[in-house]
């Protein structure tokens, strides 16, 4: 629990970092295959590369996960970011699996996830704690 409690202290914007992954992982997805399809012939497999996307998701889920832990027990308690962040995360994971609709998924996860971030991120500053372990 320690570590957790000096990662909170740091000045970092949880949400503004899932938000970007969640960008970064629709780029990744969506983008880049169509801009890059010549990667393979250079030996550079990131496009359907199982443990690349995988590892992806994961970061995706620990930084959206913290942030969202974050700002519900030291700012706001409302739980819908937490279960938009869930059924966005769903549909992320779904995406690895129904591979005729994964464009699909992966939009609806995205937009889902971002939104969860948002309405978190102004949830945590509406509501500014006055706890003496945490400054703002």
């Amino acid at each position: 629990m320690g570590y957790l409690c000096l990662l909170m202290k740091l000045k970092l914007n949880w949400d503004g970092l899932g938000i970007f992954t969640s960008i970064a992982c629709a780029i990744h997805c969506g983008i880049l295959p169509m801009i890059l399809p010549a990667l393979p012939l250079f030996g550079i497999n990131i496009i359907h590369n199982a443990l690349f996307e995988w590892a992806m998701i994961g970061i995706a889920f620990g930084v959206g996960i913290f942030s969202l832990y974050h700002g519900y027990t030291k700012h706001h308690h409302q739980k819908n970011p937490v279960i938009i962040f869930l059924v966005g995360f769903c549909f992320l994971v779904a995406k690895q699996f129904f591979h005729n609709i994964e464009f699909l998924l992966l939009s609806i996860a995205v937009v889902l996830i971002i939104y969860a971030h948002y309405r978190n991120y102004v949830w945590s500053r509406r509501n500014t704690c006055q706890s003496p372990h945490h400054k703002h």
